[in-house]
């Protein structure tokens, strides 16, 4: 299959990035989403969309910050898009 027919995280540009960046994901038909920013612990620290979303491309941004709203450190995170029984992981650099 082609890139434009299956669902894939495209991963985030800038990256490296400081202080935002903008993750894309491509959905192949309307599906229930959840994205979310992992550090290299393995804890989520921030979850950027959730629910449905409609087949096509998607842009979604991050600041760089945590659930909290406190900035992260530099270092390396994981976005993680779950979509019905799928998921897709990327690693973004965050250097400050």
């Amino acid at each position: 299959p082609g890139p434009e027919t299956v669902t894939a995280l495209r991963g985030n540009f800038p990256n490296p990035f400081n202080p935002s960046t903008t993750v894309e994901y491509f959905l192949a038909g309307d599906s229930e989403v959840r994205l979310s920013v992992y550090n290299l612990r393995g804890q989520r620290i921030r979850q950027l969309d959730d629910g449905m979303r409609a087949a096509g491309t998607h842009y979604v941004s991050w600041d760089g910050r945590d659930a909290e709203g406190d900035p992260v450190g530099s270092g390396v995170y994981f976005f993680r898009l779950e979509t019905g029984g799928d998921t897709h992981l990327r690693k973004g650099i965050l250097m400050k």
